[in-house]
């Protein structure tokens, strides 16, 4: 059984909607019972929040709904999934580092955005900005998320 699981720092702005695009595109696509589909964060700030409001209206602009509640990443994500994608250096840097605390881990740590077509490696975080900067992560998110399900069904 394949595993995803998308990480960021707080895990209620970007990770939120990459989980729930991967969940949609697995779902029509008819393969989600083969996935394991998670978010986190690398931080315990937000530990039981829902998702920034902007994002649940983003996600909502395109059909898709999600009952998400922040965690944080812990010892067992890094043997239990097969791939732990997360959105920017900052984030890569702590997962490797979580990771080498941990006895035989077989996660692969990757950057969503190295599955991205149009090559914007960095999904950044939009706290600070508007409904165009959300807009901006679900469109590479969506392009993210198709080219990884592609390489991995």
């Amino acid at each position: 059984v394949s595993a995803s699981t998308s990480l960021n720092f707080h895990n209620i702005e970007v990770s939120p909607i990459a989980e729930a695009v991967f969940r949609k595109m697995a779902t029509d696509a008819g393969v989600a019972d083969k996935w394991v589909i998670d978010s986190g964060a690398t931080s315990d700030w937000n530990i039981g929040s829902s998702p920034d409001d902007r994002g649940l209206a983003c996600l909502r602009n395109h059909g898709i709904e999600t009952s998400h509640r922040a965690r944080q990443v812990t010892k067992a994500d890094f043997t239990s999934f097969e791939y732990i994608l997360c959105m920017d250096e900052n984030n890569l840097s702590d997962l490797n580092r979580k990771a080498n605390s941990v006895k035989n881990y077989t996660a692969k740590i990757e950057l969503l955005g190295s599955y991205d077509p149009q090559k914007q490696l960095i999904i950044k975080d939009p706290y600070y900005g508007g409904a165009e900067d959300f807009e901006k992560v679900y469109d590479q998110c969506v392009r993210c998320c198709k080219v990884f399900l592609e390489k991995n069904s």
